[in-house]
Protein backbone atom coordinates (compact mmCIF):
# COMPACT_ATOMS: atom_id res chain seq x y z
CA UNK A 1 0.00 0.00 0.00
CA UNK A 2 1.32 3.38 -0.97
CA UNK A 3 2.15 5.59 1.89
CA UNK A 4 1.40 9.01 1.06
CA UNK A 5 3.53 11.87 2.18
CA UNK A 6 2.95 14.66 4.02
CA UNK A 7 3.19 18.47 3.03
CA UNK A 8 5.04 20.69 6.06
CA UNK A 9 2.77 23.51 4.52
CA UNK A 10 -0.56 22.26 5.25
CA UNK A 11 0.09 21.12 8.58
CA UNK A 12 1.65 24.62 9.48
CA UNK A 13 -2.35 26.27 7.96
CA UNK A 14 -3.88 23.19 10.21
CA UNK A 15 -2.34 24.16 13.38
CA UNK A 16 -2.92 27.93 12.59
CA UNK A 17 -6.68 27.14 11.87
CA UNK A 18 -6.49 24.63 15.64
CA UNK A 19 -4.98 27.44 17.48
CA UNK A 20 -6.71 30.72 16.26
CA UNK A 21 -10.12 29.10 15.86
CA UNK A 22 -10.99 31.12 12.34
CA UNK A 23 -9.78 30.31 8.76
CA UNK A 24 -9.25 34.64 8.49
CA UNK A 25 -7.15 34.50 11.67
CA UNK A 26 -5.25 31.91 10.66
CA UNK A 27 -4.55 33.21 6.67
CA UNK A 28 -2.80 35.92 8.46
CA UNK A 29 -0.50 33.45 10.33
CA UNK A 30 1.17 31.34 7.59
CA UNK A 31 0.90 34.12 5.33
CA UNK A 32 -1.46 33.01 3.00
CA UNK A 33 -5.56 34.17 1.85
CA UNK A 34 -8.24 32.62 3.56
CA UNK A 35 -9.34 30.03 0.55
CA UNK A 36 -5.79 28.99 0.30
CA UNK A 37 -5.86 27.75 3.40
CA UNK A 38 -9.34 26.43 2.92
CA UNK A 39 -7.86 24.59 0.22
CA UNK A 40 -4.75 23.52 2.42
CA UNK A 41 -7.02 21.82 5.08
CA UNK A 42 -9.15 20.05 2.51
CA UNK A 43 -5.76 19.02 0.79
CA UNK A 44 -4.52 17.66 4.38
CA UNK A 45 -8.29 16.00 4.95
CA UNK A 46 -7.62 13.64 1.52
CA UNK A 47 -4.45 12.88 2.66
CA UNK A 48 -5.51 10.74 5.90
CA UNK A 49 -9.43 10.30 4.90
CA UNK A 50 -10.77 11.92 7.62
CA UNK A 51 -12.38 15.13 8.49
CA UNK A 52 -10.17 17.31 10.91
CA UNK A 53 -12.85 19.91 11.54
CA UNK A 54 -16.39 20.34 12.14
CA UNK A 55 -17.77 22.98 9.73
CA UNK A 56 -20.05 25.15 11.65
CA UNK A 57 -22.31 28.40 10.17
CA UNK A 58 -20.34 30.71 12.49
CA UNK A 59 -17.09 30.05 11.18
CA UNK A 60 -15.68 28.95 14.33
CA UNK A 61 -13.22 26.48 13.53
CA UNK A 62 -13.83 23.41 16.33
CA UNK A 63 -11.28 19.94 16.11
CA UNK A 64 -12.82 16.77 15.43
CA UNK A 65 -11.53 13.75 17.84
CA UNK A 66 -9.49 12.86 14.78
CA UNK A 67 -8.38 17.32 14.16
CA UNK A 68 -7.20 17.18 17.69
CA UNK A 69 -4.71 13.02 17.26
CA UNK A 70 -3.33 14.90 14.86
CA UNK A 71 -2.46 17.71 16.23
CA UNK A 72 -0.29 16.80 18.79
CA UNK A 73 1.22 15.15 16.24
CA UNK A 74 1.70 18.21 14.08
CA UNK A 75 3.31 20.23 16.41
CA UNK A 76 5.69 17.20 17.05
CA UNK A 77 6.04 17.54 12.89
CA UNK A 78 7.18 20.98 12.75
CA UNK A 79 9.49 21.18 15.66
CA UNK A 80 11.66 18.77 14.14
CA UNK A 81 11.09 20.45 10.23
CA UNK A 82 12.60 23.27 11.76
CA UNK A 83 15.22 22.15 13.97
CA UNK A 84 16.37 20.21 10.31
CA UNK A 85 16.55 23.22 8.62
CA UNK A 86 18.13 25.22 11.28
CA UNK A 87 21.12 22.61 11.64
CA UNK A 88 21.57 22.68 7.74
CA UNK A 89 21.72 25.84 7.28
CA UNK A 90 24.26 26.32 9.68
CA UNK A 91 27.53 26.53 7.84
CA UNK A 92 30.94 24.42 9.71
CA UNK A 93 33.39 27.32 9.36
CA UNK A 94 36.91 25.93 8.53
CA UNK A 95 40.25 27.09 7.69
CA UNK A 96 42.53 29.85 8.80
CA UNK A 97 41.98 33.77 9.29
CA UNK A 98 44.65 36.20 10.00
CA UNK A 99 43.50 38.67 12.54
CA UNK A 100 45.47 41.93 13.50
CA UNK A 101 44.93 43.48 17.00
CA UNK A 102 47.04 46.22 18.97
CA UNK A 103 49.07 45.59 22.04
CA UNK A 104 46.87 47.88 23.87
CA UNK A 105 43.60 46.33 23.03
CA UNK A 106 44.72 42.14 22.57
CA UNK A 107 45.30 41.04 26.53
CA UNK A 108 42.79 43.28 27.91
CA UNK A 109 39.55 42.76 25.89
CA UNK A 110 40.16 39.73 23.37
CA UNK A 111 40.47 36.66 25.16
CA UNK A 112 36.76 35.91 25.81
CA UNK A 113 35.88 36.79 22.39
CA UNK A 114 38.74 34.56 20.60
CA UNK A 115 37.61 31.68 23.42
CA UNK A 116 33.62 31.95 22.29
CA UNK A 117 34.38 31.73 18.76
CA UNK A 118 36.86 28.71 19.14
CA UNK A 119 34.24 27.37 21.20
CA UNK A 120 31.88 28.17 18.49
CA UNK A 121 33.83 27.28 15.22
CA UNK A 122 36.68 24.62 16.80
CA UNK A 123 37.76 23.93 13.00
CA UNK A 124 38.82 27.52 12.63
CA UNK A 125 42.40 28.40 13.04
CA UNK A 126 43.24 31.94 13.84
CA UNK A 127 46.46 33.51 13.85
CA UNK A 128 46.95 36.77 15.99
CA UNK A 129 49.18 39.62 14.75
CA UNK A 130 49.88 41.76 17.32
CA UNK A 131 51.44 45.19 16.63
CA UNK A 132 50.66 49.01 16.00
CA UNK A 133 47.31 50.42 14.58
CA UNK A 134 49.66 51.99 11.74
CA UNK A 135 51.69 48.78 11.31
CA UNK A 136 48.24 47.01 11.12
CA UNK A 137 46.52 49.07 8.75
CA UNK A 138 49.46 48.70 6.32
CA UNK A 139 49.76 44.87 6.93
CA UNK A 140 45.69 44.67 6.15
CA UNK A 141 46.41 46.75 2.67
CA UNK A 142 49.39 44.41 1.86
CA UNK A 143 47.06 41.49 2.37
CA UNK A 144 49.07 40.09 5.16
CA UNK A 145 45.90 39.38 7.09
CA UNK A 146 42.35 39.38 6.88
CA UNK A 147 40.76 41.84 9.17
CA UNK A 148 42.02 43.80 12.21
CA UNK A 149 41.05 45.95 15.28
CA UNK A 150 42.31 49.14 15.71
CA UNK A 151 42.24 52.38 18.10
CA UNK A 152 42.57 55.65 16.54
CA UNK A 153 40.75 59.28 17.06
CA UNK A 154 38.51 58.52 14.70
CA UNK A 155 35.25 56.51 14.64
CA UNK A 156 34.71 54.13 11.54
CA UNK A 157 31.29 54.16 9.71
CA UNK A 158 28.41 51.99 11.60
CA UNK A 159 28.98 48.75 11.41
CA UNK A 160 33.09 48.52 11.41
CA UNK A 161 32.82 51.04 14.80
CA UNK A 162 32.85 48.65 17.96
CA UNK A 163 33.76 50.74 21.27
CA UNK A 164 34.65 54.25 22.05
CA UNK A 165 36.57 54.58 25.31
CA UNK A 166 38.83 57.32 26.85
CA UNK A 167 42.34 57.78 27.13
CA UNK A 168 43.18 57.66 31.23
CA UNK A 169 46.60 57.97 33.04
CA UNK A 170 47.62 55.11 34.91
CA UNK A 171 50.10 54.01 37.37
CA UNK A 172 51.03 51.61 40.52
CA UNK A 173 48.88 51.41 43.25
CA UNK A 174 49.85 53.32 46.19
CA UNK A 175 52.64 55.18 44.02
CA UNK A 176 53.48 58.56 43.21
CA UNK A 177 55.11 58.89 39.84
CA UNK A 178 52.27 60.98 38.76
CA UNK A 179 53.06 63.83 41.17
CA UNK A 180 56.96 63.72 40.28
CA UNK A 181 58.69 66.38 38.17
CA UNK A 182 59.59 65.73 35.78
CA UNK A 183 57.01 63.41 34.94
CA UNK A 184 58.57 60.41 33.38
CA UNK A 185 55.89 58.95 31.57
CA UNK A 186 56.55 54.84 29.68
CA UNK A 187 55.56 55.43 26.03
CA UNK A 188 55.01 53.22 23.25
CA UNK A 189 56.75 54.01 19.93
CA UNK A 190 56.79 56.78 17.75
CA UNK A 191 53.97 55.33 15.45
CA UNK A 192 51.81 54.64 18.81
CA UNK A 193 48.58 57.16 18.66
CA UNK A 194 48.30 56.96 22.56
CA UNK A 195 51.99 58.96 22.30
CA UNK A 196 50.81 61.50 20.21
CA UNK A 197 47.54 62.20 22.46
CA UNK A 198 49.55 62.08 25.82
CA UNK A 199 52.45 64.53 24.70
CA UNK A 200 50.17 66.69 23.17
CA UNK A 201 48.23 66.92 26.73
CA UNK A 202 51.46 67.29 28.76
CA UNK A 203 52.51 70.14 26.60
CA UNK A 204 49.46 71.67 26.37
CA UNK A 205 49.21 71.47 30.44
CA UNK A 206 53.02 72.73 30.49
CA UNK A 207 54.08 69.67 32.81
CA UNK A 208 57.58 68.69 32.36
CA UNK A 209 57.91 65.47 31.44
CA UNK A 210 60.04 62.59 30.38
CA UNK A 211 60.20 59.55 28.29
CA UNK A 212 60.98 56.25 29.32
CA UNK A 213 60.11 52.85 28.48
CA UNK A 214 59.60 53.30 24.66
CA UNK A 215 59.05 49.93 23.20
CA UNK A 216 56.00 48.64 21.56
CA UNK A 217 55.39 45.23 23.76
CA UNK A 218 53.29 46.44 26.88
CA UNK A 219 54.71 43.40 29.55
CA UNK A 220 58.23 46.51 29.84
CA UNK A 221 55.55 48.94 30.73
CA UNK A 222 53.60 46.88 33.01
CA UNK A 223 56.92 46.06 34.99
CA UNK A 224 58.11 49.85 34.76
CA UNK A 225 54.44 51.08 35.92
CA UNK A 226 54.57 48.52 38.34
CA UNK A 227 57.78 49.74 39.95
CA UNK A 228 56.44 52.93 40.25
CA UNK A 229 58.69 54.54 37.86
CA UNK A 230 56.35 56.05 35.52
CA UNK A 231 52.64 56.86 34.36
CA UNK A 232 50.90 55.97 31.12
CA UNK A 233 48.06 56.28 28.80
CA UNK A 234 45.70 53.74 28.75
CA UNK A 235 42.16 53.16 27.46
CA UNK A 236 40.17 53.27 30.33
CA UNK A 237 38.70 50.15 29.53
CA UNK A 238 41.88 48.02 29.44
CA UNK A 239 43.60 48.88 32.41
CA UNK A 240 44.67 45.43 34.37
CA UNK A 241 43.69 45.67 38.23
CA UNK A 242 47.15 45.49 39.47
CA UNK A 243 47.33 48.99 38.29
CA UNK A 244 44.93 51.90 38.83
CA UNK A 245 44.09 55.30 37.46
CA UNK A 246 45.19 58.55 38.02
CA UNK A 247 42.42 60.84 39.33
CA UNK A 248 44.72 63.07 41.84
CA UNK A 249 48.07 63.57 40.04
CA UNK A 250 46.83 67.00 38.02
CA UNK A 251 47.16 65.06 34.90
CA UNK A 252 45.42 66.72 32.03
CA UNK A 253 42.98 65.21 30.84
CA UNK A 254 43.11 62.85 27.59
CA UNK A 255 41.05 62.28 24.29
CA UNK A 256 38.76 59.88 23.56
CA UNK A 257 39.68 56.40 20.95
CA UNK A 258 37.89 54.19 19.14
CA UNK A 259 38.31 50.50 18.59
CA UNK A 260 37.77 50.39 15.10
CA UNK A 261 37.27 46.82 12.75
CA UNK A 262 39.17 46.94 9.71
CA UNK A 263 38.35 44.23 7.02
CA UNK A 264 40.17 43.45 3.62
CA UNK A 265 38.18 45.20 0.96
CA UNK A 266 38.76 42.49 -1.51
CA UNK A 267 38.86 38.48 -1.45
CA UNK A 268 37.40 38.30 2.19
CA UNK A 269 36.90 34.62 2.51
CA UNK A 270 33.38 33.44 4.30
CA UNK A 271 35.49 31.84 7.34
CA UNK A 272 36.57 35.82 7.83
CA UNK A 273 32.66 37.47 7.72
CA UNK A 274 32.14 34.67 10.55
CA UNK A 275 35.02 35.64 12.87
CA UNK A 276 33.91 39.69 11.95
CA UNK A 277 30.12 39.11 12.69
CA UNK A 278 31.33 37.63 16.26
CA UNK A 279 33.88 40.40 17.26
CA UNK A 280 30.42 42.96 16.61
CA UNK A 281 28.77 40.97 18.57
CA UNK A 282 30.46 40.31 21.27
CA UNK A 283 31.74 44.09 21.29
CA UNK A 284 28.14 44.88 21.50
CA UNK A 285 27.72 42.20 24.20
CA UNK A 286 30.25 42.93 26.22
CA UNK A 287 31.12 46.60 26.20
CA UNK A 288 27.96 48.90 25.74
CA UNK A 289 28.04 51.80 23.96
CA UNK A 290 28.55 55.07 26.19
CA UNK A 291 26.08 57.71 26.36
CA UNK A 292 28.82 60.28 24.88
CA UNK A 293 28.71 58.28 21.64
Amino acid sequence: MHTPNIDIALLRSFVAVAETGQMTAAAKVVNRSQGAVSQQIMRLEQVFGLILFERRKNQIAQLTREGEKLLAQAHRLLAMNDAVVAEMRETDFAGEVRLGVPHDVVGALMPPILRSFRQQHPNVLITLVSDSTKRLRATLREGGIDLTLTTEPERADRGDHLMTDQLVWVGARGGDAGHRRPLSVALGREDCGFRAAAVRALVGARIKWRPICQVGSLEPVFATLEADMAVAPFLGQTVPERLEILTEAGLPALPFFSVNLRVRSSGQSAVTGELARHIRDAFERRYPRKSHE
